[in-house]
């Protein structure tokens, strides 16, 4: 998994800082077509499109804006809101990153399989004899 330098600096100091980097992890774990960067002063995950930035990142508790989450594919009940587009995932602590890993797992998984599916594997048929 490869770290942004200015993500990295991004994380020092804040509030929240151990389960953001946790959150992070999860993401970026999840699956290799994952990447980070930051955007509007904070850090976005994207694959082929963004898929999630820390909002109120001052505070003590971390949650994770998915900017087009309402496209997203599955059943994900975690995701929090009802509009046309954004969805939310609130992090109150580290017990509750590691509740959610599996979930937050598929929905990273989801994203990219809806943004940049993977190539199809086609069998190599072997001449007969």
């Amino acid at each position: 998994m490869k770290r942004d330098p200015y993500v990295e600096k991004w994380f020092a100091g804040k509030p929240a800082e151990r389960i953001l980097r946790r959150v992070r992890d999860v993401i970026l774990w999840s699956d290799g077509r994952m990447t980070e960067y930051l955007k509007y002063g904070t850090v976005q995950f994207a694959c082929n499109g963004d898929l999630a930035s820390f909002v109120q990142h001052g505070s003590k508790t971390a949650t994770l804006m998915f900017n087009r989450g309402a496209k997203i594919q599955g059943n994900f009940p975690h995701l929090e809101g009802t509009g046309p587009s954004a969805r939310f995932m609130r992090f109150a602590d580290l017990d509750e990153v590691d509740a959610l890993t599996a979930e937050l797992a598929k929905i990273v998984v989801a994203w990219c399989d809806m943004m940049a599916p993977r190539a199809k594997v086609v069998p190599v048929k072997k001449p007969g004899r």
